[in-house]
């Protein structure tokens, strides 16, 4: 038996050395912090994924290409996206939009959705003062 410091005596299995509650609390602290931190991950790797996941086409980026130019010249293109998106294809129509090298463009992507075409289209300014002079400056010298 051993005694306390107010003289009682205090059995030998009451001596026994337990955790206190400031060392649980820590320990589940660091527990959760851990766990939080998986969770964190685990989310972020599946965001990762899903944004690995096959797109639409889409005119952009079609559009991005023809941004990229510094001539461009009137008429009317199409083609596809080749193997990428298999069941679609685009049209392109370029046009003068003001005799000052403005051009607008407009788009339409066809994708085949089953039985039917699903068709989006976009148009986009472009201003190129080295493309050569299309219909407007045409109309404007008659």
């Amino acid at each position: 038996m051993r005694t306390n410091v107010a003289g009682l005596k205090i059995p030998a299995m009451a001596s026994r050395r337990a955790f206190t509650l400031i060392e649980v609390m820590i320990a589940v602290a660091i527990f959760f912090s851990c766990m939080f931190a998986i969770l964190a991950l685990v989310s972020s790797a599946l965001r990762n994924a899903r944004s690995l996941q096959a797109t639409d086409a889409d005119a952009g980026m079609i559009a991005s290409q023809l941004a990229m130019t510094n001539r461009l010249f009137e008429g009317m293109s199409s083609g596809d996206f080749g193997d990428i998106y298999p069941d679609c294809r685009w049209d392109q129509d370029v046009g003068e939009a003001s005799s000052n090298g403005l051009f607008q463009v407009d788009y339409l992507v066809t994708r085949r959705v089953g039985q039917r075409d699903v068709m989006t289209t976009m148009s986009i300014l472009l201003y190129r003062p080295e493309s050569p002079p299309g219909s407007m400056s045409k109309g404007l010298s008659r």
